[in-house]
C-alpha cells in the first residue's frame, strides 16, 4: 500500500501522520496563527521535528461560515509559502487542501506532491483531469454540497452504505482519468453529516476497507469531540488522541492533525499492540 510522492514510495502499510497548516485567516481552530513566514516555518520545523510525514497546507477554510476566498487569492497566499518550505526543508512532501483544480496544478508545479481535496471532484469538473495530468496521489473526501450548504444536506438512509457507493463511483471516475494513487477521508466533521452520523461512521469505520484504498482520518479538535466534551477546540486535543486511537484500530492509515506529537505517539503504540 505505496503512494508516489515526487519520486518518493511511501509505505502506507505502517500508519502515517499528516501536520495541519493553516494560511486562513477563519479556520476554526488556529485560523490566523500563522500568518508571518518565520511563524509559518518555526510551525513546519516543530511538525517535522515531531516525525509528521507529510505537512497539508491549505489557504480557504471550509468551516460552514467562512468567507469566499477567489481562485487567484488563494494562489496568491499558497504560493510564496510552499516556495519557502520548498527551500528551507528540501525532503518535505507537501499536501494541498483545495478543491480547485487551477489551484492544484499551481501548488505542484511549485513542489507540492500530494492533492488534497474536500469535494472529491465534485466542486470543479477540471479537477480529476488536472490530478492524472499532474500524476500526484490524490486524497478524496465525502461531503455533500459545498462548504454554504453542506450543513443542510444530512438525510441518509444508511449513512455509510451510501458513503461507500460515493466513493466506489468516485474513484471509478478517477481511475478512468488515469488516477493511480488514491486515499479517501470520510470527512468527519460538518461535512454534510450530524454529531450522531460522525459516529456512526466512526463506529463501522473498517467497512471501508471494502475498497482496497488508504484511509485518511481528520478528526483534529473537530465538532464532533468538543460537543460531546462539552468544551472547545483549544480543550479538545485528549479528545481528538481518543478518536484517533480508535481511527487506527479500525484501519486508518493517515491521521491528519493539528497536533503531530501525539498523534505520532498514537500510532506508536498502536503498531507495538499490532506486533
Amino acid at each position: 500500500m505505496n503512494i508516489n510522492c515526487n519520486g518518493i514510495l511511501v509505505d502506507l502499510s505502517t500508519p502515517k501522520v499528516m501536520g495541519i497548516l493553516n494560511v486562513t485567516p477563519n479556520s476554526f481552530y488556529d485560523g490566523g496563527k500563522h500568518k508571518e513566514i518565520n511563524s509559518i516555518i518555526h510551525q513546519v520545523d516543530k511538525m517535522l521535528t515531531e516525525e509528521a510525514d507529510f505537512i497539508d497546507i491549505g489557504a480557504y477554510s471550509s468551516k460552514p461560515s467562512a468567507e469566499f476566498v477567489s481562485d487567484s487569492e488563494e494562489i496568491n497566499r499558497l504560493l510564496p509559502i510552499i516556495n519557502e518550505l520548498v527551500a528551507t526543508f528540501p525532503n518535505i512532501i507537501l499536501s494541498v487542501d483545495t478543491f480547485r483544480a487551477n489551484v492544484a496544478k499551481a501548488a505542484v508545479e511549485h513542489g507540492v506532491a500530494i492533492v488534497n481535496d474536500i469535494a472529491a471532484g465534485l466542486l470543479d469538473d477540471k479537477m480529476l483531469e488536472t490530478v492524472a495530468e499532474l500524476k500526484v496521489p490524490y486524497i478524496m473526501m465525502h461531503m455533500r454540497g459545498n462548504p454554504q450548504t453542506m450543513q443542510s444536506l444530512v438525510e441518509y438512509d444508511d449513512i455509510v452504505k451510501e458513503m461507500i457507493f460515493y466513493f466506489s463511483e468516485r474513484i471509478s471516475k478517477a481511475r478512468s482519468f488515469g488516477i493511480s494513487d488514491i486515499v479517501i477521508d470520510p470527512g468527519f466533521g460538518l461535512f454534510a453529516k450530524t454529531l450522531e452520523q460522525n459516529y456512526d461512521v466512526l463506529n463501522k469505520l473498517e467497512l471501508f476497507s471494502t475498497l482496497e484504498l488508504p484511509l485518511l482520518a481528520g478528526v483534529s479538535r473537530k465538532s464532533m469531540i468538543y460537543k460531546v466534551l462539552e468544551n472547545t477546540p483549544q480543550d479538545a486535543l485528549n479528545g481528538t488522541t481518543v478518536i484517533n486511537t480508535i481511527a487506527l484500530q479500525k484501519g486508518a492509515k493517515i491521521l491528519r492533525v493539528h497536533d503531530v506529537k501525539e498523534a505520532v505517539e498514537c500510532v506508536k503504540l498502536i503498531n507495538k499492540l499490532n506486533k
